[in-house]
Order: structure tokens, then sequence, then C-alpha cells
């Protein structure tokens, strides 16, 4: 093979097999932007411009659907391969890639299929392209892009805008600075009014990407000829022009072969008193190895910015392989230390955010400085401790026998009334610091990229974890009701002696006689006395509680989900056997083949480097 062969076959193949991993089509990534910077071949004319017959003529074969009006409703992406001589001719499409076709007609019905499976039977167009590859030992290394043809007027059955949809259609293929544009005109009409070069004029003004087909040379008016176009005296392209004489639609009728057509071809120009001179020049075969050699020389201009995409490419995709991981190990101790590994990860993470690595730790103070407070500062002591309620508790307190000196026993039943109010604020912190601990576990899953790939071992680590979670609830909540129940079980008893030295230094010795207990014990000024006495003892136990509560928190929550989150979790994990520990790192269907496409992607792309690196550039 030429050099010219391997490297216009080598840029063929990088094409196919980014349209096989599905790169083509303007994505956004770096990908796409592979296929778009190696050069193809766009063929764009009017209707009825004799487009398909030319590129039947540099196939060889009669493959594409004829008739009138729009015919061609897709963009075919046509990628020619040359095979090794006397080997059978073939064709494939992307969208069956598990079958050859050898029957070109079937070729013809599968376009025509293809094509109203997205459009309908209608005269729609669609942007979306057929990929068709030919292989033949009777073709060059070519990527040809048939487009549907220009027109000016839409007929019954297209909508109004079908002029505008098919030329933006074209334009999408034709302003990319890596297409060349095969202006396909025919020859019995003014090339003035050709729609093909009208366009090519705008999209590549100075001509560098354009080559001029002028097809239907032998249906021009007698006495007349297109040498002012085919020697650019008409209009002048920096690629000369090449004229064509495809088949007569008798010879399409009779099924003329199209390697017998190539021939009357050759004969035509050969014999030709017009363009006998410029025979060597003329025809498909010469139009195809043209071509051929033009992408050759664009190909060996741009080798040095597609091996920097190739290169970016690959490191991309080697980043993304180490984002996405390696595939997993079968050795069950691999397997164990893998996951153990893994939960290091996520454990990691999730003290990060505890120890204010990360955000969310900071929750947890809120409670205890805020949510706390607030719920001591709204408990219902006023009602209790009302004139009402104290004269009812006292009073009932002491039966049929009045106190002596104090009510003592209706002091103790009004304070451990107001005590059991605290133990909702107390159940409460602990649950909100649990709920807080169950988001910073399901953040710190959701941020461990390296579980990303494992949604069973995701889950299990959940369920361990928020299990965890509930145990150190339940303690914590029982740690702090005890908190809240000693205080009710053993009174600050200096808190009561202090009171009358108290009230003393503020009164003085009268007032101190005047608060013992002795003949006003039903009056209004005692039960006032009584509920103020309460409600300074339990706002000392309040200052109290504030401050052992979150330290009990913390502790039974805080601290053991720091130190023992997933213990019990390592424990069953070392009671599992192999098939148990596969299950746990089954991975993300869709990472797996996310996983297999980019290696893939970085297996085509290096494959690609090699053949760069070893095609010699010798002429």
């Amino acid at each position: 093979m030429t050099t010219m062969e391997s490297l216009i076959g080598l840029v063929n193949r990088i094409q196919r097999a980014c349209t096989m991993l599905g790169d083509y089509g303007g994505g956004d990534n770096a990908f796409s932007s592979l296929w778009e910077a190696l050069p193809s071949v766009a063929v764009v004319g009017g209707q009825s411009s004799g487009k398909s017959s030319v590129l039947e003529s540099i196939v060889g074969r009669d493959f594409l659907p004829r008739g009138s009006g729009i015919v061609t409703r897709r963009p075919l992406v046509l990628q020619l391969h040359k095979t090794e001589e006397g080997s059978q001719e073939y064709a494939e499409f992307l969208h069956l890639p598990k079958r050859r076709f050898t029957d070109f007609a079937a070729v013809r019905k599968e376009i025509q299929d293809e094509t109203d499976r997205v459009t309908g039977r209608t005269k729609q167009i669609s942007p979306v392209p057929i990929h068709l590859s030919i292989y033949s030992p009777n073709v060059v290394n070519l990527t040809l892009i048939d487009l549907p043809g220009l027109t000016k007027v839409a007929v019954e059955g297209q909508p109004e805008s079908i002029v505008q949809d098919i030329e933006v259609m074209v334009r999408t293929y034709v302003e990319k600075p890596n297409c060349i544009i095969l202006a396909i005109s025919p020859a019995n009409q003014d090339i003035a009014t050709s729609d093909a070069i009208k366009l090519a004029r705008e999209v590549d003004p100075s001509g560098e990407r354009t080559f001029g087909v002028l097809t239907k040379l032998d249906l021009m008016d007698k006495g007349t000829n297109a040498l002012d176009v085919l020697e650019g005296r008409s209009y002048r392209l920096q690629h000369p022009w090449v004229g064509i004489v495809n088949r007569s639609q008798a010879d399409i009728n009779k099924n003329v072969d199209m390697i017998i057509a190539r021939r009357k071809e050759r004969e035509y120009f050969a014999t030709s008193s017009d363009y006998g001179h410029l025979a060597s020049k003329m025809g498909s075969e010469y139009l195809a190895k043209l071509l051929s050699k033009h992408l050759e020389s664009v190909i060996r201009a741009r080798i040095p910015s597609i091996t920097s995409l190739i290169n970016k490419s690959i490191d991309e995709l080697e980043s993304e392989m180490d984002h996405l991981g390696r595939p997993i190990a079968v050795d069950a101790g691999a397997q164990l230390y893998t996951i153990l590994e893994l939960c290091r990860a996520f454990d990691r993470i999730f003290k990060e955010h505890l120890e204010g690595g990360r955000p969310g730790g900071d929750r947890i103070y809120g409670v205890f400085d805020h949510q706390l407070p607030a719920a001591l500062r709204k408990l219902p002591f006023d009602r209790h401790l009302s004139m009402q309620n104290v004269r009812k508790i006292v009073s009932e307190a002491d039966g049929y026998q009045p106190h002596l000196i104090a009510p003592e026993q209706g002091y103790r039943r009004l304070i451990e009334g107001s005590l059991n109010y605290f133990r909702g604020p107390a159940e409460a912190s602990v649950d909100a610091v649990h709920f807080v601990l169950k988001e910073l576990v399901r953040k710190s899953i959701g941020e461990t990229q390296e579980l990303k790939r494992f949604p069973t071992l995701q889950a299990e680590i959940a369920a361990a974890s928020n299990e965890a979670l509930e145990r150190f609830r339940d303690e914590s909540k029982k740690t702090v009701i005890r908190l809240v129940d000693m205080e009710s079980s053993y009174l600050t008893v200096d808190f009561f002696r202090r009171l009358p030295q108290e009230i003393e230094k503020a009164g003085g010795p009268g007032a101190a006689a005047a608060a013992a207990p002795t003949g006003d014990r039903y009056a209004e000024g005692h039960f006032r006395r009584i509920g103020s006495n309460v409600s300074s003892y339990v706002g000392m136990v309040s200052d109290t509680l504030r401050n052992t509560i979150p330290k009990a928190v913390v502790y039974c929550q805080v601290k053991e989900a720091k130190q023992s989150l997933l213990n019990h979790f390592y424990t069953l994990l070392g009671r599992k056997e192999a098939k148990q520990l596969s299950q746990l790192l089954d991975e993300d269907p869709a990472l797996m083949e996310r996983r297999q496409q980019c290696s893939k992607r970085l297996e085509l792309y290096k494959a690609a480097r090699d053949e760069i690196d070893s095609v010699s550039w010798a002429r």
C-alpha cells in the first residue's frame, strides 16, 4: 500500500471508529472534535444535478435511491475502504453493525428504509446522518458525505421552510474548515445559476476547499461545449474543474454495470473533439484520484494538529479511567481489601464533615447553641408555677396535716413536675443531632468518588451507618434522660438552705421572720414565694442541663460516630464469603458501560497514534 493510501486509510479507520463509538455528531466532548478535525468531502449540488451519479461512478456501484424531487433526505456519510485486489465487495451500515451487504440493490433499499424510519414516508428531511461503509478493490480510500440537493421551492407534501432547512443542513457541513466541498453543477445549465457554486463561494470565498465538478456534458446542445468552465475562464477555482459523463437513463434502466460505464466515460473523453485534450484530467476515476491526492496533502498538513488532538484525548481518557477506576480483582482477599479501602475513603470524608474540613458539622453546634436554648426558653414554667397551680399542688401535698415549718412535699412535687419538662428538649436535641449525622452520611457517600462505581456497596454502607447511628441515638437518649432524672432524684439542698439567708440580707432580720411560714401559710404571698423559689431552682437546673446535655450528646453520638461508625460493618465483612463480597462490588451498569467506552476510545486513539508514527512520510 502506498504512503497516500496508508494516510487516507488511517483517517478513514479513525473516522469509522469514532463513528462507531458515537463520537461523531457534534457532542460536547473532546472526542467529537477528532472526527471534525479529520478531512472529509461533502458532495453539494442542486436537485437533479447528478450528485448520485457522481458518487456511484466513484464507488463503481449502483447503490443510491433514485427518483424525482428530493431523493436524498438524510445526510449519507459514505466511507470507502480500498481492499486487496480480487476480494469481495461488501457494505456495512452503522445501524446494522453485524450485517454485511453484498447485494447493492439491498443497500439501496436499506438506505431508503432507514430514511423512512426517521422521516416517515413523506418528503421531510432529517439532519440525522446514515453511516455506510463500502469495502472494495475498485475504490480509493475516501470519506464522502452525500447531502440533500439544494432547492428553490417547496413541492407538495413539504413545509414552506424546506428550502431554508436544506441550506442550513448543508451549511453545517461545508462551513467546517476541514471539509472539502465537491460542488456539482450540470453542464447544460448556466454556471452563474449553480446552487453549489453560489454556496461554495459564500463559505469558501478563496476557493481553497472547493472542487468543481461539471456533469451531463453529453447532454449539452449540439455545437456547444463547456470548455470555458472546464478551463477556468467562466469561473476560476484554485483546483481544476473535472468533467463527468454519467450513465444515461437508458443505461440505468438496463442496469449497465458501473465498470462498463467507467469505460464508456473514458472513451467519450478520449474521442471527443471538444474535450480530447483534457481527457487525462476528466472522468469519475480521475476525480476520485484527484480528491485522494488532495486529501493526502491536507492530511500531511494536519498531522501535527491531529496528533496533538489525539494525545490530548488520550490524556483525558487516561484521567477519566483513573476517575472511573480500574476493573475489580476476582480474588476474595483483594476484593475485601478494596471494600475496606472504599470504607476508609468514605469514613475519612465523613470525619472531615464533622471536624470542619468540609461543611455540615457546624450544624451540630447550631443544635446546642440555638435550638436547645430556644427549646428551654419555651418550656411552660409560667403555667406550671402559676399562683393557682402552686396553691393546688402545695395544698394537696399536705393532705389533712398542714405543714409545720415548710411545705417540703409541695416543693418536691412542684420541682419534679417542672423538671419533667426538660425531657422534651433533651430528646429533641438527640434527634436533631441524629438527623444531621444521617445527612452527613448521605453527603459523604455521594462525595466519595471511589464509591460511585458500586451502588450496592453504597447502599450497604448507608444501611450500616444508619443502623449504627440509631444505636448511638438510643444510647444518647437514655443518657440525657438519666441526666434529667438525676436532677429529679436528688435536689440541691444548699440552694434552699441559702434562701432564708438571701432574704435576710435583702430585707433585714424582720424579713427572715416574715419568711417563716407560720400564720400566713395560706396567704397569697406565701404561695408566691414558693413559686418564686421553685422557679429559681428550675432555672439553676436549666443552666446545668444546657451544659450537660450537649456533652452527653457529643459523647454518645458524635464521638461514637467518629470512632466506630462502621465497626460492626467491618465485623460482618469478615464473615462474608467470596460471592457475597463480589456482590458488594457489583458496579453500576452505566459506569461499566462508560468504562468500556473509554477503554475502546483509548484503544482507538493509541492505535491511531501508533499508526501515524509508523507511516513513512517519504514522498
